[in-house]
């Protein structure tokens, strides 16, 4: 009965998601949109203009790098690590700094345990440690993803398993899950790309259906929520980077969330050979003073920046979605732009990028006419390429010297392919930016108001 709820609740979310992306494919407006016949009107004194392509004037004329600059440490960082460094007790090991940024972080996110790295794949391969699976168990991973929460797997004879991505929201496709299911699958890790919440309900669901483990990379969506939960609290675990390019940057960091105390003690022996000392009376990791693993631990001048930059992390995120609504819903009123679909209930952030998607046939010139031409308007503007290619091609997933057991080579990702044949990417603006928003605009209406000569 739950099963035959969780799929109708699915048909019903999936008609919803097509019937808003088709609307703004078409050129409906969206919600906060400017009305149509304003871009009608702007789309007709864009064709009296000569495209910069063409000889004429560029339609933006604002420098970008001020407002891409990232990350934006100021007075408030250097103050306190000044204080820091000038404190009797530095250089005799005091790390009070990590212990508070831990401490702000579980509140801010509502994770019951929390372990800081010296980067966001020691978070991550913590995590992988302190699952504890068997050799040779498999994890579903997303095909079109990062590889640093992947490689680590061959160091305890996991095996990943290449998953296709929805195109629509270029998070793991659950539907895809579901085929590519064998009798050794025994966890699934979703990743919040580029700061997207997956569907964690649903992956929750398919995962409690068949008996799986849930773990999260939560690298790219620091104070994302889903139905008010943030992201890394949903699975079991979450490993997170807190690189300088993070919403959340300390330069490099990481930090790994836990639901329960057994998880938090494991992970953080295997990166802290200091655990033992945090270690419950009758835990099993407690005579380890030696530790598991190696050496992982954050440095606390990093710890200080988190802290600081924890203060403002939900005002910037807000700030930054509030603008990037602004500019797309401008855009998406424009035949063949969407943007990605984001779910009534997600509290979706942006890092680094802001991704739409162009239909050939509905905007009536190819993605790279259109590239090129807002390119000569200086529209920074690329295809999408994700972090690279996609995971399997890599070397280290196709030679068995690397691993226990070597990952199998998937079929065909025709979601992967339709991302990669759609999907345009501009830059994401780390302040506010009144005048690149109306400029990238313009740019846009003047590009389609000449498309057919483009075609």
């Amino acid at each position: 009965m739950q099963r035959q709820t969780n799929d109708a609740k699915s048909r019903s979310e999936r008609r919803q998601f097509l019937k808003s992306a088709g609307g703004a494919a078409a050129g409906f407006c969206l919600a906060g949109a400017e009305p149509l016949a304003g871009a009608e009107q702007a789309g007709a004194a864009a064709k009296k203009e000569t495209l910069a392509l063409h000889g004429g004037p560029k339609a933006v004329t604002t420098p970008l790098p001020p407002f891409t600059r990232w990350p934006r440490f100021g007075e408030e960082e250097e103050k306190e690590i000044v204080t820091y460094l000038r404190d009797p007790d530095y250089f005799f090991g005091t790390y009070g700094p990590i212990v508070e940024f831990e401490k702000a972080w579980s509140e801010f996110t509502g994770s019951p345990y929390c372990k800081t790295y010296s980067s966001g794949t020691g978070s991550l391969t913590a995590m992988l440690f302190a699952l504890d699976l068997p050799p040779g168990s498999e994890i579903l991973v997303a095909d079109d993803t990062t590889w640093w929460p992947v490689v680590p797997m061959r160091f305890f004879g996991l095996v990943p398993v290449w998953v296709d991505v929805n195109p629509r929201t270029l998070n793991i496709d659950v539907e895809d899950c579901k085929r590519r299911l064998t009798k050794n699958t025994r966890a699934i890790m979703p990743v919040h790309w580029f700061g997207l919440p997956c569907d964690m309900d649903h992956i929750c669901d398919f995962a409690q259906e068949h008996g799986l483990e849930v773990v999260e990379d939560g690298s790219h969506s620091h104070g994302a929520t889903l139905k008010g939960r943030h992201m890394g609290t949903w699975g079991r675990m979450a490993g997170v980077s807190l690189q300088a390019s993070k919403p959340l940057p300390g330069i490099e960091a990481g930090v790994g969330m836990y639901k329960n105390r057994r998880d938090y003690e494991r992970a953080s022996a295997y990166g802290h050979w200091d655990a033992y000392q945090r270690c419950s009376e009758d835990s099993p990791y407690r005579k380890y003073v030696t530790g598991l693993g190696t050496k992982l631990r954050l440095h606390p001048i990093a710890a200080i920046l988190l802290k600081i930059q924890l203060r403002h992390l939900a005002e910037r995120n807000t700030a930054g979605v509030a603008q990037m609504k602004r500019l797309n819903d401008r855009l998406t009123q424009l035949p063949g732009l969407s943007a990605p679909y984001v779910r009534p209930d997600c509290g979706r952030v942006y890092y680094n990028r802001n991704f739409l998607f162009l239909d050939e046939a509905k905007a009536g010139m190819s993605r790279e006419a259109c590239r090129k031409a807002l390119r000569a308007e200086d529209v920074h503007v690329g295809v999408y390429s994700g972090l690279g290619n996609l995971l399997h091609t890599y070397p280290i997933f196709q030679e068995a010297e690397w691993w226990h057991h070597l990952p199998a080579m998937p079929d065909k990702m025709p979601g992967c392919e339709e991302v990669r044949r759609t999907c345009i990417q501009l830059p994401y603006f780390t302040c506010e930016a009144p005048e690149l928003v109306d400029q990238y605009v313009k740019a846009f209406e003047k590009v389609w108001a000449h498309r057919r000569s483009l075609a």
